[in-house]
């Protein structure tokens, strides 16, 4: 296999689980030219990676789809040998579908998978046996190698490194308090209550993009403890990983920062409010903890994704959770 191409413009926690499937196409052909195509903003998760040979993007919020087709127009340029579009929506299929590879695979949900060479099934569901979306995006490769899932992986440079080493002193937390959907959100009033609650002997990071910097500044002014510092929008992706590589703990909802902790395997204790494990998107790090309600909810999941509000006003899968209940994960 000499040119590969993968396709995931969703949102940037899709994208660093894709990177699963990368480690394992680079450790099956590793001579091989591997290209990601992702959405214009999630690039920079792939600053000086080690093994990608080019990063393309897709702008969707500017002239979309006229960017859409100059996307086409350099993937057909390039002859790929294989292309796996790991997206199921209608855009990416069109791009798979009309690249002109000799080879595309995706999943069977995609709208033009009928004119891919080989389509898989796609399946979420729930129970002890529920695959990973790590799992369900290898299936795409599964007749080309016997290699595992491989899982998520990301590289913060030295240079990431040394912009966060004066932040590394002491015993430190990180949390990263907010989420796009209001569901998935562990309520800014419980995070007070857990920064209340806990020792004044860690340092405490707030982590978040700018636009969660609102957030943050509620939490850090509303809670008793003081040795908290609040850097949402002030560092990039790769530098928030490297942060989060060696904290003792790193608190998160499910979201995007749990799968940058997952990708440095980095400690992790993922808050789940109205979304479940078993969907397939928990962490993965060696030390991974998950912290749910207790009390068995007829209305728990709502769905497979969050929402904007609870549907039935009472956020009960988000309240039930008790302040010890973070607290426990902490080392001795």
């Amino acid at each position: 296999m000499q040119k590969i191409l993968v396709i995931q413009t969703a949102f940037i926690g899709d994208v660093v689980l894709a990177t699963g499937l990368l480690e394992t196409l680079h450790r099956q052909w590793p001579d091989a030219k591997i290209d990601f195509l992702v959405r214009k903003g999630n690039e920079p998760l792939f600053t000086d990676h080690p093994f990608l040979n080019r990063i393309l993007c897709w702008d969707k919020k500017k002239e979309k789809y006229k960017n859409l087709f100059l996307v086409l127009r350099g993937i057909r340029k390039e002859k790929y040998d294989l292309l796996i579009n790991i997206q199921r929506f209608a855009a990416s299929g069109f791009l798979a579908a009309f690249s002109g590879a000799k080879q595309i695979i995706g999943f069977d949900k995609n709208p033009f998978s009928f004119l891919f060479s080989r389509s898989v099934k796609h399946v979420v569901s729930e129970g002890p046996h529920a695959l990973h979306e790590i799992e369900r995006n290898h299936e795409l490769i599964r007749s080309y190698t016997t290699l595992p899932a491989g899982k998520p992986k990301l590289y913060p440079s030295a240079t990431d490194m040394e912009t966060v080493a004066g932040l590394k002193r002491g015993p430190y937390l990180c949390i990263a308090p907010a989420s796009v959907w209001f569901t998935k959100q562990f309520p800014s009033d419980q995070w007070v209550s857990f920064l209340d609650a806990l020792s004044p002997s860690f340092k405490v990071y707030l982590l978040g993009a700018p636009g969660d910097k609102p957030l943050c500044d509620s939490v850090a002014a509303s809670t008793r403890n003081k040795n908290i510092e609040n850097l949402s929008g002030k560092l990039s992706f790769l530098e928030s990983a490297a942060l989060q590589k060696d904290a003792v703990m790193n608190y998160v909802n499910d979201s995007a920062p749990m799968h940058f902790a997952s990708a440095v395997n980095a400690p992790v204790a993922a808050v789940y409010c109205s979304t479940i494990p078993a969907f397939g998107f928990g962490p993965l790090s060696d030390q991974s903890h998950i912290i749910e309600t207790k009390e068995k909810l007829s209305c728990r999941p709502c769905g497979l994704h969050g929402k904007k509000t609870c549907p039935l006003n009472h956020f009960n899968c988000a309240y039930k959770i008790s302040v010890q209940q973070l607290l426990e994960v902490l080392p001795a």
